[in-house]
């Protein structure tokens, strides 16, 4: 049936269930799970004025390590969830999260990405976008929505 599951986190509740039943899933068919995480891309600050002074500057390096160490806290969280059935966590950073979620899941060669969703529709949906619809749309690789 399935042998990879990639399942991304956020660290919420929701995200918390997903983990959950991707472990049960993982469990029962013999399959093991990649946690991933989708860490927003350093973007440098833009001042809009001559004068400006920044005064919180953050290097893109200093970012970089910042955001692994957020990571690893979230994904280890994650992994105790999921109780024994991690085979391994990732982190890449990406500009688009669904886009990192998709290339994830074909870099470690997962054959199913078990996701949280919300499940908002109409108005607000639209406006807040989501990272479940663009992977739904986007990926040629089966996803299984946990709500």
């Amino acid at each position: 049936m399935y042998n990879r599951i990639l399942v991304p986190t956020d660290g919420s509740q929701l995200a918390e269930r997903a983990v959950k039943e991707a472990a049960m899933l993982a469990r029962s068919t013999g399959a093991t799970l990649t946690l991933f995480y989708a860490a927003p891309a350093y973007r440098a600050p833009v001042s809009y004025s001559e004068g400006a002074v920044l005064q919180h500057f953050v290097t893109p390096a200093r970012y970089r390590r910042s955001a692994r160490t957020h990571a690893k806290r979230l994904l280890d969280a994650a992994s105790r969830k999921a109780g024994g059935t991690v085979a391994k966590t990732a982190c890449e950073f990406s500009d688009q999260p669904y886009e990192g979620i998709i290339a994830a899941a074909r870099k470690y060669r997962c054959d199913l990405i078990v996701m949280a969703s919300h499940g908002w529709r109409g108005l607000k949906g639209l406006l807040l976008g989501s990272e479940t619809h663009k992977v739904l749309t986007h990926s040629r690789i089966p996803v299984l929505v946990v709500r």
